[in-house]
């Protein structure tokens, strides 16, 4: 009892009261809404579920049986030049081959020396460096590297637009334009920190030669700078998982899946059929594959050819990564559903192949989940203790989706834990894009794009390409540092801090004192650890350190 001059207040009484009303609230309104959630998640989870194992399936009948490519489709190897130098040359088929960039000092020698020794008659092949470099340092140096290969011999051009629409999208475009392309039966894309090895033309190339049904040849990512540090680690993971995993199964099920934008070689009459390459979404490579495969052509994956590339070593590249990876297929979802309903040229079952699997599963739900039931509806469990999840739903089928998902990278089986925790924390950047882009709002548009590192040893300013509050990629205002006026950022230190990662963090961790001191559900071990995470990543410990001076 509190007494203030003649007044008497009864605080045991008020907090007796307000606790009643609070458990009605919990009890009537709060509980039964968790429950729909956790519901709604463990359908999610079991959609995943079953996807996960179906995709598993494919890939383990291809593997067991030996269903390579060459065997289901017809592969010949491709005529030596030295047998007949006439008909062994006219063998081969003219091959454009295309390397976009953007101010890529680090790196810009790298793919056009492995461009420029791939083993094809230097006659059949254009080498095209579609180059939109807005500084003139690094333009000069992509165009005297040009000029070296040149005069070897090499068929290579050093393309420079006056403009930048349309980004990559609108580069190949131009490129494609060009009178000396006309001759050109197919075309080979790879971004400027890829590089493929020599016999990559002659080992991809016959598939398209001898099956006129073949749209596009993907090879696999090989990542050079996978063991640079732990978080390049885990983008290994993820991306082995997606090349080993599900490219495989949409390759060899569907005879589709998403190209992946570079180290690929498609037919040119596919791109001009499908209407050429668009600029609508960030996403332009998914884009034309979903737009060709409605056509009715086919795709083939290559597991066995590898080009190397890099792995984005500085979690702000990541997450912009991210973010455009997200954001764009989800985009692009609302602007191609109607279409794919609508489209009578392919069957029903890969029409929902590519609604529920490809686009639904893939691109939504996957991002849904991994946030919401993880780090939403879990610690609030424990925060109403009303609401339970089964044991089957929280623990055994998400452990064996993770087990799943691990089978891509064998050798880093012991980062599985660390993994998923990570990959939690990244699902609030990616729930948060892909949101975005479904609503077609805010940042749907956004696009950064920042210099390879190379040699990440080495001191160099960071150069960046922003484009906000778009309505379209061709609309889309530059803004960029040059190399020359570079100046040291002044960044604050509670700049560098994501302040969304250290409230999730404190959020999980206070569920998880929360479960051990009343509720004792068990949850708070998960709990810890994933409050962990996300406090590491929120303070910027994750990733490498790059010096701007």
């Amino acid at each position: 009892m509190l007494e203030v001059g003649s007044l008497s207040i009864d605080l045991e009484g008020i907090e007796e009261v307000l606790l009643t009303k609070w458990k009605q609230i919990r009890v009537n309104i709060v509980a039964p809404l968790l429950r729909v959630a956790v519901l709604i998640c463990l359908i999610m989870t079991l959609m995943i579920f079953v996807e996960k194992v179906f995709v598993g399936l494919i890939c383990l009948v291809v593997k067991v049986f030996k269903l390579k490519p060459e065997k289901r489709y017809r592969w010949e190897p491709m005529r030596p030049e030295t047998s007949d130098l006439e008909i062994g040359v006219l063998s081969y088929p003219m091959v454009l081959i295309q390397i976009p960039m953007y101010n890529e000092k680090e790196v810009y020698k790298l793919s056009i020396r492995a461009v420029c020794n791939l083993d094809w008659p230097s006659d059949r092949m254009i080498i095209q460096v579609l180059d939109d470099s807005t500084d003139p340092v690094v333009k000069d140096l992509v165009g005297l590297e040009c000029k070296i290969w040149k005069s070897r011999g090499l068929n290579i051009n050093h393309e420079v637009r006056n403009n930048r629409k349309g980004y990559k999208a609108g580069a190949l475009k131009d490129g494609m334009l060009h009178y000396s392309v006309k001759d050109c039966e197919y075309v080979a894309i790879f971004d400027a920190d890829f590089q493929p090895e020599s016999d990559f033309l002659k080992r991809t190339v016959p598939f398209l030669i001898h099956n006129p049904e073949i749209a596009l040849v993907q090879a696999r990512w090989k990542f050079v700078n996978a063991n640079e540090c732990m978080m390049t680690r885990m983008q290994e993971m993820s991306l082995d998982y997606h090349f080993k995993i599900e490219q495989e199964a949409g390759s060899s099920a569907f005879s589709f899946f998403g190209f992946n934008g570079t180290a690929g070689v498609w037919r040119i009459s596919t791109i001009a059929d499908a209407g050429g390459w668009k600029d609508r979404t960030t996403v332009e490579d998914m884009d034309l594959a979903v737009r060709s495969s409605l056509d009715g052509w086919k795709f083939v994956y290559v597991g066995d050819v590898k080009v190397k590339c890099e792995l984005p070593s500085t979690f702000k590249a990541y997450r912009y990564q991210q973010h455009r990876w997200s954001c764009g297929p989800a985009n692009l979802f609302k602007k191609m559903i109607l279409e794919i309903i609508a489209n009578k040229k392919v069957s029903t079952w890969k029409k929902i192949h590519l609604i529920y699997n490809f686009f639904f599963i893939g691109k939504i739900v996957a991002h849904t989940s991994a946030y919401i039931f993880s780090c939403i509806v879990i610690p609030l469990s424990v925060l109403i203790p009303e609401v339970e999840i089964p044991l089957w739903g929280v623990a055994y089928i998400p452990t064996i989706i993770t087990l799943l998902k691990s089978v891509g990278t064998p050798s880093s089986f012991h980062l599985v834990i660390p993994w998923v925790l990570f990959e939690n924390v990244m699902s609030l950047h990616r729930i948060k894009a892909a949101t975005t882009g479904f609503l077609d709002v805010g940042r749907v548009n956004e696009w950064i794009v920042t210099t390879k590192l190379g040699d990440g040893s080495k001191t160099k300013p960071s150069m960046e390409v922003i484009v906000k509050n778009a309505k379209d990629l061709r609309d889309a205002k530059v803004i960029e540092p040059l190399l020359g006026d570079y100046k040291k950022p002044q960044v604050r230190t509670w700049q560098r801090f994501h302040l969304a990662e250290l409230w999730m963090g404190v959020f999980m961790f206070t569920a998880g004192f929360y479960d051990v001191a009343y509720t004792k559900k068990g949850y708070f071990i998960y709990l810890f650890m994933q409050s962990c995470a996300f406090l590491i990543i929120g303070f910027d410990f994750i990733g490498t350190y790059v010096k701007t001076s």
